[in-house]
């Protein structure tokens, strides 16, 4: 099939290859045969290798729905009774989680900071050692809204000091950029199929301490569909999901990982940093600002300030751009005006010189000054 090829410099879903898309086209089978079941079997492991999580100590668990699912799921499954969250946040993603507690009801702490910072660890420190009633702290590891990568090696070494598990948002950077469950000091981390593994949207998983997750079976029950354990156990007896599964969503999954694996995780680290440092040679050359500074910055995300120009639009650069075949997202920082993009997906610097030729002929017919007006 002549598939016509799009470049997504949005934070995700991720540009695909054709293979994994036709991964999908496959016999119809129910997901209750043992067939279905053995490869999910496989793909469970398979994630493992990805956060460099031992087997022994660490298991995956498969859900139908996007990342916010995870962490929906790991807050509401994995706080005891008469316990706390501490939510580190200094971004939009986190503070995502700070809402679901509150919708959860959910006691805990947010421990708010400047989205355009790290996390202040003094005071994560001094949070932790004022409230021994912390059970779970949480962060996100690249705030995909701002392209900000927090120290989680630290604030996880905290968490255990205090006799707190901690749970990772890894959606934006798990299959990207290097991490290792144990050396960061991670219990869970949660990702979906349509990041950094370049599959399809629809599937998610939690890769978390198996001895935490059987803990949690006497901790209060706070949902049904999003129960952590519930779902571990149904897996555990039956090797299949406790409800229907996106089956070919994990036929994709199965595939894409066949080509991670194939690459290579070095190789493939190269390459969004490659797409990185190519997105921020383009808009330097435009005169474009960015709004997070380099020494912070995942190498995933360049958050791109709105230029001071009476011309300037977003919706007609983005139509723009969209027309000719790229794909631009708005900012998620609520105080400043700003744009993304992002080095996720099967694409290469080629692709970005491509991109940077489209936007500046848009600049151009849309009266848009360069290099940037601020």
């Amino acid at each position: 099939m002549n598939i016509k090829r799009n470049v997504l410099l949005n934070p995700g879903p991720a540009t695909t290859t054709d293979t994994v898309k036709m991964a999908q086209v496959v016999p119809d089978i129910c997901p209750r045969e043992k067939e279905f079941a053995g490869m999910m079997k496989q793909l469970r492991t398979d994630l493992l290798r990805i956060a460099h999580a031992p087997a022994e100590k660490f298991t995956s668990v498969l859900f139908c729905g996007s990342g916010t699912i995870n962490i929906d799921i790991c807050l509401n499954s994995l706080l005891p009774e008469g316990k706390k969250v501490l939510v580190v946040n200094n971004g939009a993603y986190s503070s995502r989680a700070v809402e679901i507690c509150q919708y959860y009801g959910l006691p805990h702490i947010d421990l708010k900071s400047s989205v355009f910072e790290r996390p202040n660890l003094n005071a994560v420190k001094k949070a932790l050692d004022e409230n021994p009633d912390v059970a779970v702290v949480y962060t996100t590891h690249h705030e995909t809204g701002t392209g900000i990568l927090n120290p989680i090696r630290e604030i996880g070494a905290m968490a255990h000091q205090h006799g707190a598990i901690f749970v990772v948002d890894t959606t934006s950077s798990l299959g990207m950029i290097p991490f290792d469950m144990e050396e960061d000091n991670v219990d869970f981390c949660m990702a979906s199929a349509q990041k950094g593994l370049m599959a399809m949207t629809g599937l998610s998983f939690i890769i978390g301490n198996e001895a935490e997750i059987r803990k949690s079976k006497d901790y209060p029950k706070r949902s049904y569909y999003c129960n952590l354990y519930l779902q571990y156990d149904f897996f555990e007896r039956t090797g299949e999901m406790h409800f229907t599964p996106p089956v070919q969503t994990i036929y994709a999954t199965i595939q894409a990982l066949k080509e991670y694996f194939e690459v290579g995780e070095k190789e493939k680290f190269a390459r969004h940093h490659r797409v990185i440092e190519a997105i921020h040679k383009g808009l330097a050359e435009m005169g474009l600002k960015e709004v997070i500074d380099r020494d912070i910055q995942s190498g995933l995300v360049a958050s791109v300030l709105y230029p001071n120009d009476e011309n300037w639009n977003f919706e007609r650069v983005h139509d723009y751009c969209y027309d000719h075949g790229f794909t631009i997202y708005p900012g998620k920082i609520s105080t400043t005006n700003t744009f993304r993009l992002c080095a996720l997906g099967t694409i290469d610097t080629p692709d970005i010189e491509a991109f940077f030729k489209v936007l500046k002929e848009g600049f151009e017919k849309l009266g848009i000054q360069i290099p940037a007006k601020y």
